[in-house]
């Protein structure tokens, strides 16, 4: 049997898509996807691709092919692969089959873009996580809505910093009623989606831990590039992710895009992260630093870093105990700001993506109900 499974060929799973704003979503599909079979091969379309059959993406093609590659359950990625899937490409990577979400995807002409690989019998299907996608967040932005915190206690200060807040006001009044730029969903972590997310990986002996902490709101590459860094400064990286309330509290506005727990699962996808403290304090305390693991080495962004609440450094003990660094990387000009900025500059050019996002939605239920109706003939 041992001689069978060594001479077993590796079974190569491919999955495509735009991975536009890179999301736990996207990430649980992977981790699906790679639990069927032993490498996985994901196909990143290019932004004139996505431009030609789906409308603008927010993150440019070199960010989208980043952020995949950051995913911990991929092991290759293919650059600008075709929006229809085809056989010829899935015999070039040696594939054996294709997964996607239990949903149709059609291409500009309203064809399935699974089709031919679905009538090779090469196409297998995984959950689709509910309650989170890009034109969500997307409309999450347009809306400047606070409807997906999780609230508390801790009191909120605004304007929302880094936007202009005379540009702001009008987002939240729209020009489209809500349910046509997004419905704004509402996802429910578990603990067994925490658990399938973790590395389950505790430090060794001798091993050092370095920490980080922050909002890590709209997960990027800017995000994935300071963790990679940090990463490099020791043996575990532990990462602090702040919760709604603290978050809003410091930043203002609608912030965070994200609430805690989609922010969580984001940070826990990545690679370079080995565990994440949920709702860690805004402030480095000597819990932190003793108490989880022993951190060696606090680590933070080369950018400016407001104070707490309490008009304190958050980042006084470290330094006082010496054990503060700083890193520098090649996207400090990727922020969370950045990215709503994006949205904002572009405003018509995203209502009337979200608006053709809502009618091709229908379109493509419709398709998979007659699918479905098809299917359920076939067992009769």
């Amino acid at each position: 049997m041992a001689q069978e499974s060594a001479t077993r060929k590796p079974v190569r799973v491919w999955v495509d898509g735009c991975f536009d704003m890179m999301h736990f979503g996207h990430a649980n599909a992977l981790r699906q996807a790679r639990a069927m079979g032993d490498y996985l091969v994901v196909g990143v379309h290019s932004d004139a691709e996505v431009e030609q059959n789906k409308g603008p993406c927010v993150m440019k093609e070199d960010e989208r092919y980043a952020a995949v590659a950051a995913c911990k359950w991929v092991d290759e990625v293919v650059k600008d692969a075709p929006y229809v899937t085809t056989l010829e490409i899935l015999d070039q990577y040696d594939i054996d089959f294709v997964v996607h979400g239990d949903d149709i995807t059609t291409a500009a002409d309203g064809t399935d873009c699974y089709q031919l690989v679905k009538d090779a019998g090469r196409y297998r299907e995984c959950r689709r996580t509910v309650g989170i996608s890009t034109t969500e967040l997307v409309g999450r932005m347009l809306l400047l809505t606070r409807d997906h915190h999780i609230r508390g206690s801790r009191s909120v200060r605004s304007p929302i910093q880094g936007v202009d807040e005379s540009v702001v006001a009008n987002f939240s009044q729209g020009s489209m009623p809500a349910g046509s730029l997004t419905g704004i969903a509402h996802y429910l972590s578990t603990s067994k989606k925490i658990i399938q997310f973790s590395s389950g990986r505790e430090p060794g002996s001798g091993d050092r831990v370095v920490y980080v902490d922050g909002a890590f709101d709209l997960f990027h590459t800017g995000h994935i590039e300071f963790f990679k860094r940090a990463r490099e400064l020791g043996d575990y990286l532990l990462v602090g992710v702040h919760d709604d309330q603290t978050v809003n509290a410091v930043k203002g506005g609608n912030f965070p895009v994200m609430n805690l727990q989609e922010r969580v699962l984001g940070v826990l996808q990545c690679r370079y992260v080995d565990e994440v403290i949920i709702g860690a304090p805004y402030s480095v305390t000597k819990d932190v630093l003793e108490d989880v693991y022993h951190v060696d080495v606090v680590v933070h962004g080369a950018s400016d870093q407001p104070l707490d609440i309490d008009g304190k450094d958050p980042y006084a003990l470290p330094k006082e105990r010496n054990i503060y660094r700083e890193v520098d990387h090649p996207r400090l000009d990727l922020t969370t700001t950045a990215i709503i900025e994006r949205i904002i500059e572009n405003r018509h050019v995203y209502i009337a993506r979200q608006a053709r996002k809502a009618q091709k939605a229908l379109a493509e239920a419709e398709a998979e109900q007659r699918e479905k109706e098809m299917r359920a003939a076939l067992h009769i």
